[in-house]
């Protein structure tokens, strides 16, 4: 966004190689779109169409149907479509920043290596761990909220024809008590299209004690305590057999069907975020880096894209003037990240607590009478 207003950019990634995807499917909402259509990014073939939700039954029988079309992608399509808009030379891998010095008319990035850039502008988009933020609002930290979500991905061919063809091209819900699952389609590998290529993806949601079971699912077959998600291939196998055995004990049977497909699932801790301003003089915080809604919300990537569409917008009323611009941009900016996480909050805990803390069919008996 800022190079489609004349802006010469570098991007200081963290990660020593390109990023591989740690989300999988992702709802494309219209801020993304508007973005790639104000930078020159062809928005033409950037998801598969979703024609109706289903809820199911616990037996697999549909319960409900709603017309309701929406567009599936995945982080890796957006992600290429980014990369492949954004000038090589000024993408920078490798670069673990260790502190920012404001220096009046300018703001200087210092990193591990030595390195170092002075600019205008200083954009902290780094996510959850946010190193910009740490070091303007050192108490600000994310808050785990008492429950996973467990994802994967499965290639159209691999999955059962009866559950595939209940599950394309649609977005498919099964609720019980404290837990959901849902799936749709996305893109599949090297960000094919084409039916028989694409990728059917499923999140669900389920619940855990923050100080007694957290610790175990969030360490990885390394036996390493992640922060707050282990990325596919990497989950300790008996928290993947504990899962697995509990979604063949509780999951609606096409589910059951999806995650017994699945080859290398993975696990996010779900997390809320806020923070009380998102500008420091000549720098900004975007994206999760200063707001996390809940995934229930399908909206952080969309908020991220919201973030630099009206950055980019107040730079050009004012001028292009940062210490004017990002105090004008910062009040609407933070009223639309406290509206989504509290939007996801309240989505989340009917979802996961209407019956208590506890997972159902672990403990089924205190749940079935509350129900």
């Amino acid at each position: 966004m800022l190079r489609s207003i004349g802006w010469s950019v570098h991007i200081y990634e963290r990660s020593d190689h390109d990023l591989d995807s740690r989300g999988g499917g992702i709802v494309l909402q219209p801020d993304v779109i508007e973005a790639f259509q104000r930078v020159g990014i062809s928005d033409q073939a950037l998801g598969v169409v979703a024609h109706e939700r289903y809820y199911l039954n616990s037996d697999g029988s549909i319960a409900q149907r709603m017309p309701m079309r929406q567009m599936l992608t995945s982080w890796n399509l957006l992600y290429g479509s980014m990369c492949r808009h954004f000038p090589s030379d000024h993408y920078h891998c490798g670069k673990y920043l260790t502190d920012i010095q404001p220096n009046g008319e300018q703001v200087t990035a210092i990193f591990a290596d030595g390195t170092r850039d002075t600019a205008d502008l200083l954009i902290g988009a780094d996510g959850p761990n946010s190193t910009v933020r740490q070091r303007f609002l050192p108490d600000a930290h994310y808050r785990y909220v008492g429950y996973v979500a467990y994802r994967g991905l499965v290639n159209e061919t691999e999955l059962d024809e009866d559950a595939a063809a209940l599950f394309t091209e649609r977005f498919v819900f099964y609720q019980f008590p404290n837990s959901h699952i849902l799936q749709y389609v996305i893109p599949g590998e090297n960000e094919s299209l084409v039916p028989g290529e694409r990728r059917f993806n499923w999140v669900w949601y389920v619940n855990y004690d923050e100080a007694t079971e957290l610790p175990r699912i969030l360490t990885d077959k390394e036996n390493k305590r992640r922060d707050y998600s282990i990325p596919p291939g990497m989950l300790a196998p008996a928290v993947e057999q504990e899962m697995r055995s509990y979604a063949d004990t509780v999951l609606a049977p096409p589910f059951q069907k999806l995650v017994a497909a699945t080859q290398e699932p993975f696990v996010q801790g779900i997390l809320d975020l806020g923070v009380p301003q998102m500008t420091f003089g000549r720098v900004a915080l975007v994206g999760d880096a200063a707001f996390i809604p809940r995934p229930h919300t399908a909206a952080s990537t969309a908020k991220a894209a919201a973030n630099a569409i009206a950055l980019a917008d107040a730079l050009v009323k004012h001028n292009h003037n940062v210490i004017k611009a990002l105090p004008a941009w910062e009040p609407s900016q933070l009223a639309y990240g406290r509206q989504l996480v509290a939007s996801g909050q309240q989505l989340g805990d009917r979802s996961q607590f209407s019956y208590g803390t506890s997972r159902f069919g672990e403990n089924s008996d205190t749940l079935q009478q509350r129900v």
